[in-house]
C-alpha cells in the first residue's frame, strides 16, 4: 500500500532530508585517499547522532553499519571496514537518517582525489544526470512511475552503460522502505501507479560501466558488478506536491 503524506509530514521528512544533505555535502571534503571505509562510516555516525538523529540503516535487517559504502565495482550495500580507498577510486555512500520518526534517504558517488579515468568520470557524470532526468520525469502531468524509469534507462543505455535491475528506488518517509518500487528501467511486469500528491519517493539510479548483471557476495550484503567494472549511484528523496516535484535532500 502506498502511503500518502500530509504537508506537515512532508515538512518533517524534509528536516531529516536537509540534515542528510548537509552530511553528504561534508563528505565531499572529508573523504580522502588512504582512509578506510570504516572511518567514513564513523564520521557519518558521529554527525547523525550529534544532530539528535538515528542512523536509519544501522541494524536494519541486520546491516552492521550506519552507511552503505561501496567502492569501485561494488554497486550497493558495501559494509564499511578496513578497506582503504585511493585516489581515483569511486566511493558510493548511501545513507538514511531517522529524525524523530521521519526518514530520509540519499546517495552520492565521490571520486577520491577529484579525478579518475575518463570512463569513470563519464560514468559518474551520466549517473548523476540519470537522477536528474528521473526527477524531471516525476514532474510530468498525470505522470506514472514509468515516467521516472524510462528516461533513466534511456540515458544510461545511450552511453552503453548497464542499468541494474535487481535493486531499485522506493517510497520513503515514515519507514526506511515503503511502496511503491521505483525501477530504473521499464518492464511490462512492473507496477506503474500514478504519481499523486503526498507521495515521497527515493529515486536512485545504479549504473554500471559494463554489464547490468550483478553478484551478491557471501557476506550477505555487498553487491558487485559481474564483470568487475565500476558502478555509480546517486539518490534523492523527492515529494510530489500540489506545486510539482520538490527535491528534499538538498541543503537549500
Amino acid at each position: 500500500m502506498i502511503t500518502l503524506k500530509s504537508p506537515d509530514q512532508i515538512k518533517r521528512i524534509e528536516e531529516s532530508c536537509r540534515l542528510l544533505a548537509q552530511l553528504l555535502d561534508n563528505l565531499e571534503s572529508f573523504i580522502s585517499a588512504e582512509m578506510t571505509t570504516k572511518e567514513i562510516d564513523t564520521y557519518c555516525y558521529n554527525f547523525i547522532t550529534k544532530h539528535k538523529g538515528r542512523p536509519a540503516f544501522l541494524n536494519y535487517m541486520g546491516f552492521p553499519a550506519s552507511a552503505c559504502i561501496s567502492v569501485n565495482e561494488e554497486v550497493i550495500h558495501g559494509i564499511p571496514g578496513k578497506k582503504k580507498i585511493y585516489n581515483g577510486d569511486l566511493v558510493s555512500v548511501d545513507l538514511g537518517i531517522d529524525l524523530n520518526g521521519y526518514f530520509s534517504d540519499s546517495a552520492r558517488t565521490y571520486i577520491v582525489g577529484g579525478s579518475s579515468t575518463l570512463d569513470n568520470e563519464r560514468l559518474v557524470q551520466v549517473t548523476k544526470q540519470c537522477l536528474e532526468v528521473g526527477i524531471e520525469g516525476a514532474n510530468k502531468k498525470k505522470g506514472r512511475i514509468h515516467d521516472i524509469s524510462a528516461p533513466i534507462y534511456a540515458l544510461a543505455d545511450s552511453h552503453g552503460f548497464g542499468v541494474v535491475r535487481d535493486y531499485c528506488g522506493h517510497g520513503v518517509g515514515l519507514a526506511v522502505h515503503e511502496e511503491p518500487q521505483v525501477p530504473n528501467y521499464v518492464s511490462a511486469l512492473s507496477p506503474n501507479p500514478r504519481l499523486r500528491e503526498g507521495m515521497v519517493l527515493a529515486i536512485e539510479p545504479m549504473i554500471n560501466l559494463g554489464t547490468k548483471n550483478i553478484i551478491n557476495l557471501d557476506d550477505g550484503w555487498t553487491v558487485v558488478t559481474a564483470d568487475g567494472k565500476p558502478s555509480a549511484h546517486f539518490e534523492h528523496t523527492i515529494a510530489i506536491t500540489n506545486e510539482g516535484v520538490k527535491i528534499l535532500t538538498v541543503t537549500e
